[in-house]
Parts: structure tokens; sequence; C-alpha cells
């Protein structure tokens, strides 16, 4: 079994210096890497983990935020990569067959555990963080306390609204706002394709949207 990559409990590896999104004439040479690697070179097969691994912790750790077990599915996320990578066709990126298991291994953990991914604040756009406040402001009067105390309370509502999103809802979200992936790629991850995701991210963010809304609405006076 070929090495994989640790890292402390949920947490990225440390930055080594090693970029993991590289620079095209860099990237070029994955296929090569992904060929050796389907003979049995077992470096090869490190150094394709080494390029990804961030990726894939930030992924896992985005879906599974607040959980114990962040190490232990990106670690099996690598083992099961080793396990099927002779059965990888070649016809898309690695990468994007790489983060499509990552994303397959986070829902059968939640469903094993009939868990709910928690998201936070962090994983809206900051386009979103501002509508969201703007509908709810904190008052000039209330000071640096009174505002510490309104952006915890904003995050609690938010974990509860997201908490309400489906697992595909939420992971679209957190690949496009979080991660930064074009909808042509969250489409090949997720088995979709484009017109499908832009029309389901919009519904999720209309969706959070309206739940917000609700929960104000549904709010006693003060």
């Amino acid at each position: 079994m070929a090495h994989v990559p640790k890292s402390e409990a949920g947490k990225p590896p440390p930055d080594d210096g090693k970029e993991i999104r590289k620079p095209a004439a860099v990237s070029a040479q994955e296929p090569e890497l992904v060929r050796r690697a389907q003979a049995g070179d077992i470096n090869a097969f490190e150094e394709l983990m080494i390029r990804h691994q961030r990726r894939v912790f930030a992924i896992v750790g985005g879906i599974l935020r607040g959980r114990e077990d962040v190490e232990d599915v990106a670690q099996q996320v690598f083992i099961k990569v080793f396990q099927s990578l002779r059965r990888f066709d070649r016809r898309s990126a690695f990468s994007t067959w790489l983060y499509k298991v990552t994303v397959n291994e986070c829902w059968d953990y939640l469903r094993k555990k009939r868990a709910r991914p928690l998201v936070y604040e962090a994983d809206l756009s900051e386009e979103q963080a501002q509508q969201l406040e703007a509908r709810h402001p904190v008052g000039a009067e209330g000071g640096p306390t009174a505002s510490a105390d309104r952006r915890a309370e904003l995050r609690d509502m938010l974990d509860r609204l997201l908490a309400e999103l489906t697992e595909e809802e939420q992971t679209m979200l957190m690949l496009k706002e979080v991660e930064g992936f074009s909808v042509e790629e969250i489409g090949e991850i997720l088995t979709l394709n484009v017109n499908t995701v832009k029309v389901r991210l919009f519904r999720a963010r209309g969706r959070l949207m309206r739940l917000y809304q609700r929960r104000l609405a549904e709010r006693p006076k003060r």
C-alpha cells in the first residue's frame, strides 16, 4: 500500500512550499504521472496525492465541518483512489475524478452517520453574507460587543438554515463559494450538466434567502 498524506486532525497539511493547483505548464505533467501510477509506480501516485491533498482536505472539511472524522474520511479517499486508480479511464481530468471520489466518500460517511454537514457563515460568498447582514443590520449604538454578539447569532442561524438544504445543495454551495470551482468543474464532479448546476445553485441560494426571511419573520419583536 502506498504511503498516503496525513495531517493534523481535520486540518490541511502544512504549507511545504508546493502549490496544489499547478500552472498549466506544470499540470501538463499530470497525465504522465497518472499513467505511471496506473502502471504501479508508487512514487508517481504519491506525487499525485501531494499535489491534490490540500484540496481534498479542504473539500472534506467543508462538507463535514465540525465533525471529528475529517482526517479519517480524507485518508479513506486516498485509499479508495489507490485501490481504484487502474479503473480511471482518463476521459476526464484526474483532479475531477479525484474530487468526485472525495464528495461521494463524504456523502457515504454522512449517510452512515445519519448526520447532516454543518456549514458556517464562511461558506457563503461575501455578497451573500452582506445580503444577510443588510437585512438585519447591527445598530451603530450597539458598539463592538453588540456587533460580535449579533455575528455569533447570525452564524448560529446560518448553521440551522443550511442544515435544511439537501446534501447536494450544501456541497454545491461549498464547492462554488468556498473552493472556487467553476460550474463546469462542479458539473463533472457531481455528474450533472452545466445548465443543471446553474439552475440548482440559483435555487439553493434563493431557498437559503427565503428560509432566512421566514426565520426573521418568526422571531419575536424586541
